[in-house]
């Protein structure tokens, strides 16, 4: 079994990415000079989680040179008032931005999304994103299972004709990777099922069996098995679960499946990093498009 390193593979990107931008500033496209890219992190209240992967995205900016700054607001801010400080930063300098969630109870994470212009939203979850996505258009794309793809492109994983099998459908990380893997795109073309945990156990042991790759992304430790796959296939973990002893372990049992697994993304080091990837790659195109450059 061969573990897939995205803390590894992340690093190569933010290193290319900060390279390529480099280069067209010194180019000075257009005879601009052209500043480099800047992004916002909208917070809303406290929450730890959130708190360390804001942390890890500030890192990821400062490895690729891209200005970030991290705008804090009570947890008690309205809907409304949200909406007027996102259409703010729609018009503001930044190349692009993203609203960390889980956002506060009383406030519609829809509703905030939908008001996040397209053009800067380096998540890829605006609605005009996800359709052109869904269509096999240029787009900002959804960061974890953009992610994905760099991974297992890096890795020379064929996903061609494969069969891949995706348990979970959330909006973040089920439904986009299970489009994309179907789609035209330069990593893609696959068979995919789409399961969850609400399939009936033996159908979707009956469907991941049969899978070459196997993505599962349902926020339950250990619930991915041996006896859920075939001999063979590559396995991406998306879950992050903090167990009450504080180590932090994905949504399969690690050392039953990597018994049967050629390929296993490990938690922490694997897909988490490529999401931060993802949403740097975003910031890259976002900030390419706003200054017209083509490559």
């Amino acid at each position: 079994m061969k573990l897939l390193d995205g803390k590894a593979v992340s690093k190569e990107i933010l290193k290319k990415v900060k390279t390529d931008i480099d280069h067209h500033i010194e180019k000075k496209h257009l005879g601009y000079n052209l500043s480099r890219p800047s992004i916002a992190i909208v917070m809303v209240g406290e929450n730890a989680a959130s708190e360390s992967y804001v942390r890890g995205k500030i890192k990821a900016c400062d490895k690729a040179e891209i200005n970030h700054k991290v705008i804090r607001f009570e947890e008690s801010i309205s809907t409304f008032e949200l909406i007027s400080e996102i259409k703010k930063l729609n018009k503001s300098h930044f190349d692009g931005f993203i609203v960390q969630l889980p956002l506060p109870d009383h406030i519609d994470p829809n509703s905030i999304i939908n008001e996040i212009s397209a053009y800067k939203d380096i998540d890829g979850f605006h609605p005009l994103n996800f359709g052109k996505m869904a269509l096999g258009q240029k787009s900002m794309r959804p960061a974890t299972a953009y992610g994905i793809l760099k991974l297992l492109q890096h890795y020379d994983i064929q996903t061609n004709s494969q069969h891949v099998v995706v348990i979970g459908r959330s909006n973040i990380v089920g439904k986009p990777i299970s489009i994309m893997l179907g789609n035209d795109f330069e990593v893609g073309r696959s068979t995919v099922t789409s399961c969850d945990i609400h399939t009936p156990k033996a159908l979707l042991k009956e469907e991941s069996r049969k899978a070459d790759i196997v993505i599962v992304a349902v926020g339950k430790p250990g619930f991915l098995t041996s006896d859920m796959i075939k001999e063979g296939a590559v396995v991406i973990d998306v879950g992050i679960n903090r167990l009450d002893s504080g180590k932090l372990v994905g949504d399969c049992d690690f050392e039953d499946v990597s018994q049967k697994a050629s390929y296993l993304t490990p938690v922490p080091g694997g897909v988490g990093p490529m999401t931060i990837a993802g949403l740097i790659l975003n910031t890259y195109e976002a900030w390419k498009m706003k200054n017209l450059i083509e490559d």
